[in-house]
């Protein structure tokens, strides 16, 4: 970020924390495309990403006052979109009665690099990411994506580490088979 861009978002956050509808418009614009995409990432439709992205614009507001320049902006925003789709498919799987699976003791590996996933654009990839139950979702979304350690997610999420090791597994299984029947079909 070059220093006239940092110029500008200390210039446009001081004078969201004074009000300004404006500075607010601009901050939501500015961020809206990229906020929109992790939304996506934790949502089953379109509808719930923006019910999770309208929450959490509405929480950076509410909150700008805490934000003190120790991180980006976009960085700060992020982990309130993060953890307010973490809180609504929280409420949503607590409704539905999904339970994380009690800790498995298998062994499991970390991921090498995998090319399964490669040969697919954002859009095929989000669609089969949005197929996962919604506990192996959030594990994949926040491991994969938002490259959070297993330890920092069993924490967020309540549950052992351990836990969120197998969920992973489990996860990045799914998707793999999802790519075979999809495969399959094109055969």
């Amino acid at each position: 970020m070059s220093i006239f861009q940092q110029y500008n978002e200390e210039k446009l956050i001081a004078e969201c924390k004074k009000g300004s509808r404006k500075a607010q418009q601009q901050l939501y614009e500015k961020f809206y495309k990229k906020m929109y995409v992790t939304a996506l990432r934790y949502a089953k439709t379109t509808f719930e990403a923006e019910d999770i992205l309208q929450d959490s614009f509405v929480k950076v507001f509410n909150n700008i006052e805490g934000f003190n320049g120790d991180s980006s902006v976009e960085y700060w925003i992020k982990r309130i979109v993060i953890f307010t789709a973490l809180k609504y498919n929280r409420r949503k799987m607590d409704k539905a009665g999904v339970t994380f699976d009690i800790d498995q003791m298998e062994s499991h590996q970390e991921p090498n690099a995998d090319s399964t996933f490669s040969n697919y654009n954002f859009q095929q990839l989000l669609g089969f990411i949005q197929q996962l139950a919604p506990k192996y979702q959030l594990i994949f979304n926040l491991y994969a994506i938002e490259g959070y350690q297993h330890k920092e997610i069993a924490e967020m999420l309540d549950i052992s580490e351990g836990t969120s090791k197998s969920q992973y597994a489990r996860a990045r299984a799914a998707l793999q088979e999802m790519i075979a029947q999809e495969e399959l079909k094109v055969l």
